[in-house]
């Protein structure tokens, strides 16, 4: 039993140890979230994905943004320095990556630094505002990477790569980046202004380095928040048509940059158009403090000459300039590539007018010159409803910010997921391990509890039978010495013949022998009732056998219904019944002087009534060997009594 025992308490220890194994697996840096917690961040993750805005990249020809000289080692020096001009307090700058597609038709970022560090300064002091090192998580991407940090005063920003990446077509290494913005609160300081590199590859190509500082970038504007904007279109045969377009910001009010938004699709691979389809080829932007722009100033003039010029985005920024109504004027219209006839398109889907990174013209009104009237080409502000084909125009530091962080949570998602999953197939085995140690508990248990009851029993057989040999050897053999001595003395007394002393003695010695051979039949019952296998199997036979034994003198009469119920008691209860009943038998016979008794017994699905009834002289009270009975099967007992009528004895057991 013990080492029974010590074995299943092994197999506990080795199971707990198995799961602990299993719990153990986890990544560190998640180990201290529940699945709870999991779960909620998935869903946080998910929730927040929906609100953000998604990649939609380029299809069109365009520059790509700066790419440095070529090198066969990765640990060289490259730099790229901008001139912002004026000081100004900046607290973020965006670093847009040159994106490739690879030979698996994957998106990745070309040419971006492993190890660099991003410098701000002034014309006295320099500051270190951010550096990462090739371990930091920043590859693979295609968002790109946002470096926030406390405003520092600045009329120049440095990029200095220590590390470079290596170039998926070649073996050599390089510096690329799409686009570099530089923000002070929510205006892009960067834009346009004079850039300076360590080398360049490509000094009269798509990838110089004035193409860093160009706002074209590889994406197109693609907001979560999904509405259609209306933009201003018009075809005509003249390429030369005079036609204005003025917005009424109702109010004077500071400008400093203006962004004109293409209708730009990306649906078809490849494009059917280019992304700045319908933007005039040359046009001006005057503003004016009156409607009639008898004030007017030239706010800025645009001429592309080749597509590298050109994006789904012109931004321009220029001096502050204080302006109630600001004019677009077309000076040469593109060809209509769709035209049947050929001719000349203008398609603007939004006219933004930013006044220190804020749009001022959102939803203001607009008017149109030089065109038939009978066909106008605008809908109720269709140039200032913030809207392009794919939904919102976000300001460009939000839609940077909002792509930065769908990075992070395209990243983190899967190693939540991952997580989540391993820990359900952990928890699947845990409760697999579980079902069967549960098994292996209740089998044990039961097989446990069923060793200890044989156990038990064969204790109790083998006292019992230790008993009924301690009475046959020394009780039997005391008794059978008496007899012995008992006839002798008799035998004794009988030789002296006539004496009356000797009669009585002889008479008292035939008493003695009497007794001891009652004693002797019923130490050798005992012994036969101890010896038995199961007492009583029989307990309706039991009690008749009993009564006939005892009750040969007297007039007696037995009824029992439930016989059956009877004979399945549990063996303690059966001998108990028949203990007292033979008590019951016992006092009636001593002390009632009774010549009949009437035996009842009834059993039922609850209870068992035991009654037994004299016409003897009565009892005053219970005796108290049938208390005892009656306390140990845990019955109730009942006596009635009386000197005519004799007792009645009534117990009630319990099943």
């Amino acid at each position: 039993m013990i080492r029974f025992s010590f074995a299943l308490f092994c197999l506990f220890i080795g199971l707990f140890l198995s799961v602990q194994e299993i719990r153990g697996q986890d990544d560190a840096w998640l180990k201290k979230k529940t699945v709870s917690e999991l779960e909620q961040r998935l869903k946080e993750i998910d929730t927040e994905l929906e609100q953000l805005a998604s990649y939609h990249m380029r299809t069109d020809i365009g520059s790509t943004g700066y790419e440095s000289e070529s090198h066969k080692q990765s640990n060289v020096t490259e730099w790229i320095r901008i001139e912002l001009g004026e000081e100004a307090p900046i607290d973020q700058v965006v670093l847009v990556p040159t994106i490739r597609r690879n030979r698996e038709s994957k998106l990745q970022a070309e040419g971006f630094p492993l190890e660099f560090r991003i410098l701000a300064g002034t014309a006295n002091t320099t500051n270190i505002v951010s550096t990462f090192k090739e371990e930091d998580p920043l590859l693979p991407r295609i968002a790109p990477l946002v470096v926030s940090f406390k405003p520092v005063n600045a009329s120049w920003i440095g990029i200095e790569a220590t590390v470079l990446s290596k170039r998926y077509w070649s073996s050599k290494h390089a510096l690329q980046f799409s686009e570099v913005m530089v923000f002070s609160g929510a205006e892009n300081v960067a834009h346009g202004k004079p850039v300076s590199a360590r080398s360049g590859e490509y000094r009269y190509n798509p990838r110089h380095e004035r193409f860093l500082v160009d706002g074209f970038v590889p994406y197109i504007i693609d907001s979560a928040i999904e509405t259609t904007g209306m933009p201003l279109r018009f075809r005509t045969q003249d390429k030369y048509l005079k036609v204005s377009f003025t917005v009424d910001l109702q109010k004077p009010l500071p400008v400093n940059q203006i962004n004109i938004h293409s209708s730009a699709k990306a649906d078809l691979i490849p494009g059917d158009i280019p992304n700045d389809f319908g933007i005039p080829i040359r046009f001006r932007v005057l503003g004016s403090a009156r409607p009639d722009f008898n004030d007017a100033v030239i706010l800025f003039e645009f001429h592309r000459k080749s597509a590298y010029e050109s994006g789904p985005v012109i931004i321009r920024r220029f001096p502050q300039a204080t302006c109630q109504y600001v004019r677009l004027d077309i000076l040469e219209l593109a060809k209509d590539e769709f035209a049947k006839r050929g001719g000349f398109a203008c398609i603007i889907e939004e006219f933004e007018i930013l006044s220190h990174g804020k749009n001022v013209a959102a939803g203001k009104p607009t008017t149109i010159t030089g065109w038939n009237p009978s066909r106008p080409p605008l809908a109720p502000r269709p140039l200032t409803d913030e809207c392009n084909y794919y939904g919102k125009i976000l300001p460009v530091k939000v839609w940077m910010n909002q792509l930065a962080r769908r990075h992070e949570l395209e990243a983190e998602r899967p190693l939540v997921a991952a997580d989540l999953n391993r820990r359900y197939a952990r928890q699947k085995r845990i409760l697999s391990i579980m079902s069967w140690l549960a098994v292996l508990l209740g089998s044990s248990t039961f097989f446990i509890i069923l060793l200890s009851r044989s156990m038990r029993q064969r204790a109790v057989f083998q006292t019992r039978e230790q008993i009924a040999a301690n009475l046959h050897d020394e009780l039997g053999a005391n008794l059978h010495a008496i007899r012995l001595f008992s006839a002798l003395a008799k035998d004794k007394l009988n030789s002296e013949e006539g004496n009356a002393e000797c009669s009585k003695l002889v008479d008292v010695v035939d008493q003695i022998n009497t007794l001891t051979e009652h004693a002797a039949n019923t130490t050798r019952f005992c012994t036969n009732m101890l010896e038995a296998a199961e007492l009583y199997e029989n307990l309706p036979d039991e009690i008749r056998r009993t009564a006939q034994r005892l009750l040969a003198d007297l007039k007696y009469d037995i009824t029992m219904q439930g016989e059956d119920m009877l004979r399945k008691l549990q063996s303690s209860r059966r001998v108990g019944l028949l203990l007292f009943y033979k008590e019951c038998l016992a006092n009636i016979i001593r002390h009632s002087g009774a010549t009949e008794v009437q035996t009842d017994l009834t059993v039922n699905g609850k209870k068992i009534c035991l009654t037994v009834l004299d016409n003897g002289k009565g009892v005053e009270e219970p005796p108290p060997s049938l208390k005892r009975r009656a306390r140990l099967l845990k019955a109730q007992l009942s006596v009635e009594s009386s000197p005519d009528s004799g007792s009645k004895i009534t117990l009630i057991l319990k099943l």
